[in-house]
């Protein structure tokens, strides 16, 4: 009886040090031990999904892990992005979205998440502007006779543009009115296949992240008219601001955040932040960004503070118009 009982006491003791061992390694574990899934809410091809591959090349040396990128796509990005507001707060889900996804989509499509509440920002990442560009075979050559070639076609014409009440879709809006002039909006999924028909011929012209177009602009295969800032593009400073040709007040631009739902612990994001701070300083970065016309937002606004600042400023400024104009999205 006494042999048993000494032989119980060793068991347990044994399977107490065991999980000890293992609580100590847990506790010991250093974040990132695997692959972290980035979700583009967006098709392969298009701005978003050229920028996060350019990202994620250096994010993996900095962070020592993989970093996988996963196009979920639908619904103007709610559907990705939705997917990383519901997923654990372990840094092992993040989303790289932008004004659409986490300002825009809020006031026009009735989300099962909140943009501000269920997220954590983690840093901005670059910036581009939309602007005024079409099939190279259009009739004409800058935005006025744009403008009157409209009035001419009465509604014939043919926008592209990426989801419906999207940016894009805003831009579209406010240029109608603005300059009194009809055109049939064409939605689509994203900003790789809305480029492929505009190419062939299939669409007029659209508003649309300049960074989607620039190559085809550079290679003479698209016509630009305007860009939608309130100063020059640098990637295109031939092109007119929206303001000089006639058009006041039209200037918007793409930019992009990384966010990770939120009650993801501080030091987590502490270190996709560091990470990402050493992936935008890295000159090739930087110059494979200016290629394909995003612009890395300045050091001192690489912070998850300055993202949740610039989504605060745009909702104040984006959503009184949408709900004034009765936009909704898909």
């Amino acid at each position: 009886m006494r042999v048993a009982r000494r032989m119980m006491v060793r068991i347990a003791g044994l399977v107490l040090f065991q999980t000890a061992l293992v609580v100590c390694g847990a506790k010991a574990e250093t974040y990132p031990s695997r692959a972290i899934t980035l979700i583009v809410p967006y098709p392969a091809g298009g701005p978003s999904d050229t920028l996060a591959r350019v990202i994620t090349e250096r994010m993996k040396t900095a962070l020592g892990q993989s970093v996988i990128i996963e196009n979920v796509t639908g619904a103007g990005g709610s559907i990705g992005t939705g997917r990383v507001a519901r997923s654990a707060p372990d840094g092992y889900t993040l989303v790289l979205g932008h004004n659409q996804t986490h300002v825009i989509n809020a006031a026009t499509q009735n989300l099962q998440y909140d943009v501000v509440k269920d997220f954590e920002p983690v840093t901005l990442v670059a910036d581009t502007p939309q602007w005024l560009v079409a099939r190279k075979t259009i009739p004409p050559d800058d935005i006025k006779s744009f403008i009157a070639w409209l009035k001419q076609l009465d509604g014939k014409a043919t926008g592209g543009v990426v989801g419906v009440g999207g940016p894009t879709d805003l831009a579209a809006a406010f240029f109608q009115k603005a300059t009194g002039t009809k055109f049939q909006l064409v939605p689509y999924r994203g900003g790789g296949p809305l480029v492929q028909d505009m190419l062939a011929g299939q669409i007029d012209f659209t508003f649309g992240q300049a960074a989607n177009y620039l190559g085809h602009v550079r290679s003479g295969t698209l016509k630009p008219f305007a860009v939608l800032a309130k100063k020059r593009w640098w990637a295109a400073p031939d092109v007119p601001t929206m303001d000089e040709a006639g058009v006041k007040g039209l200037d918007a631009s793409f930019w992009h955040g990384l966010w990770a739902p939120k009650a993801t612990p501080k030091d987590v994001i502490a270190k996709l932040n560091a990470a990402m701070v050493e992936t935008l300083a890295d000159e090739m970065v930087k110059k494979r960004m200016a290629d394909i016309g995003q612009e890395v937002w300045p050091a001192d606004q690489q912070n998850p503070a300055a993202l949740a600042a610039q989504q605060r400023a745009e909702i104040e400024r984006w959503w009184p118009v949408i709900k004034a104009a009765g936009i909704k999205g898909e």
